[in-house]
């Protein structure tokens, strides 16, 4: 029996035998184009179009978090930039495949280099490509392989197209040896209830029919487990099967302390299932996608009617929405395209907001006029603040522009450090546990070589959550968390012991965390959030908590 670790997503068990994605597509030849460059042109557009046409497809049969990420890659498919360098190549002697596969490479590393929410996207664009070489040499795309039988897929890393629509009939769980807790297969994986294990070391040399065990709470992968294990599985799988499908209630713990359940939503065709699974509002309400896909910045009107559409749908509840985060690591050409050596580090969310201060009024104005024709309560939060002065800039603009709440999101450690302050300069707080772990361990959200890092139990990243959640205390102010750590259902738990007094996440992840807050009282989370504390790494936190949760 041999065990493997990596960031376990969600807190699924599943066992079976692997099933391992096929190898990508062999390189194409560097040999010279020996056929017409136009016509090597023509079929390279006509390939491009197809693909991005599937990709588009699948999106709008997925729906969801899934639609979002496939149109996205469908953009990619057909960049401007991407075909003028692979028409240049062609010019220059390549063949069509081969000038594809250089372009497309060029363009990940750039992305890779410039890390954050970029190099995210560089797994998605090598997936583009081998769709587009696949098409010019009239072979299938590689992908899940087909099994009659049940299987834990097993693969490097997971492309977007085809994590969206995996049969989950027939697909145990995914096991990558890249990405970590925010890459693409992790969201869609959590956001499809998939159990799921990210940046698993040694996930190359588990062969075909290995069968393994699956535990994304420990995020460990077990190589011919024992009988006893697997009867272990099969009883926490039907405690997990009971549990979500129990009746839905607001969050709260044991001894009726309320801790709110919120959704985190992309756009406003994801309200209505967030409802159903029991959403008592929307505790991010990302704005991007009216911005993204855009030319110029949207009118006001635009905005207004998508912002009330989201607003409508949870009359009566709280809705946070977070204003435009773009800037150097996502690059709008109406607001900041510059480039930059460090863009995660760059000018980004408000900072870029600031220096295009018409675009920030303009959705301050269009949100104060979906409040004013809704029964929502509204709440307005600024991304990427880094101390007191931002925070005050925000705020005052937002209530000169009609917003009645207004509040920062934590995603950097300088905020934390001036919590008191900045608690003080707003009326909310909302923690952005990725970002906020990406900057204070100094570990890129997507490389699966520093997944370790990315935790959001480290010790440290709790302490910074501790001193936001007491300074939200001192100054009565609600702190919230709106990062993956509050779909991870021991760790909620941890948090609200740290003082957030609301958790916001995928709405698949409501089930489990609504199980697990009933279990604990408010003095139970305090008591486990001072065990985490002390211990000296992510892994020690966790082992620490679950230790004494087994002794309850």
């Amino acid at each position: 029996m041999r065990e493997l670790r990596g960031v376990g997503v969600g807190r699924g068990i599943a066992a079976g035998p692997v099933l391992r994605m096929p190898d990508p597509l062999p390189e194409p030849a560097q040999a010279p184009r020996s056929g017409d460059a136009e016509a090597e042109k023509a079929a390279v557009i006509e390939a491009l179009t197809a693909v991005a046409s599937e990709l588009a497809d699948k999106g709008r049969k997925a729906g969801g978090d899934a639609q979002a990420v496939l149109e996205a890659q469908a953009m990619m498919a057909q960049d401007p930039g991407l075909v003028d360098d692979v028409n240049a190549r062609i010019d220059g002697g390549s063949t069509g495949e081969r000038a594809v596969f250089d372009a497309f490479a060029a363009f990940q590393e750039m992305l890779t280099g410039m890390g954050g929410y970029m190099a995210e996207r560089a797994a998605d664009l090598a997936d583009v490509a081998q769709r587009i070489i696949a098409r010019l040499r009239g072979v299938p795309a590689p992908g899940v392989p087909s099994s009659d039988t049940p299987f834990v897929l097993v693969a490097r890393d997971l492309a977007p197209a085809d994590t969206a629509l995996l049969d989950l009939d027939k697909v145990l769980a995914l096991v990558t040896r890249d990405g970590g807790p925010t890459s693409h297969t992790a969201i869609l994986a959590r956001s499809k209830s998939i159990t799921a294990i990210v940046g698993v070391t040694g996930a190359d040399e588990i062969a075909d029919g290995t069968v393994v065990l699956i535990d994304s709470v420990a995020g460990t992968v077990t190589l011919d487990p024992s009988p006893a294990q697997l009867a272990d599985a099969e009883t926490r799988t039907a405690e997990l099967k009971a549990i979500v499908g129990a009746p839905i209630t607001d969050g709260a713990l044991a001894d009726g302390t309320k801790v709110p359940l919120l959704a985190n939503l992309g756009s406003p065709k994801d309200a209505a299932a967030a409802v159903e699974l029991g959403a008592e509002g929307v505790g991010l309400f990302r704005t991007e996608f009216l911005f993204l896909d855009a030319t110029e910045a949207p009118s006001v009107e635009q905005q207004e009617a998508d912002y009330t559409a989201v607003l409508a749908a949870f009359p009566g509840k709280k809705v946070v929405v977070r204003c435009l985060d773009a800037g150097a690591d996502k690059p709008l050409s109406f607001l900041n395209d510059a480039e930059e050596e460090n863009p995660a580090l760059g000018l980004r969310g408000l900072r870029s907001l600031r220096a295009n201060e018409r675009i920030l009024r303009d959705q301050l104005t269009a949100l104060a006029r979906a409040q004013a024709a809704t029964e929502a309560e509204l709440w307005v939060m600024a991304p990427m603040v880094a101390d007191v002065a931002e925070t005050e800039y925000f705020v005052t603009l937002a209530r000169e522009l009609g917003i009645r709440v207004a509040g920062v999101m934590a995603e950097v450690p300088s905020l934390a450090l001036m919590a008191d302050q900045v608690a003080a300069a707003c009326d909310f707080v909302s923690i952005g546990t990725n970002d906020l772990t990406q900057y204070t361990l100094a570990a890129d959200r997507m490389l699966g070589s520093v997944a370790a890092y990315q935790d959001p139990w480290h010790p440290a990243i709790l302490r910074l959550v501790r001193m936001l959640g007491e300074a939200g205390r001192r100054h009565s102010r609600p702190v919230g968390v709106c990062g993956e750590a509050a779909a991870d259902p021991l760790l909620a738990v941890v948090l609200v012991g740290l003082g957030v007094t609301s958790l916001s996440m995928t709405p698949a992840a409501f089930a489990d965390v609504r199980a697990e807050l009933l279990t604990h009282t408010a003095a139970d989370a305090a008591a486990l959030a001072e065990a985490a504390l002390a211990a000296p790494t992510a892994a020690a936190a966790r082992d620490a908590v679950r230790a004494v949760v087994a002794t309850r």
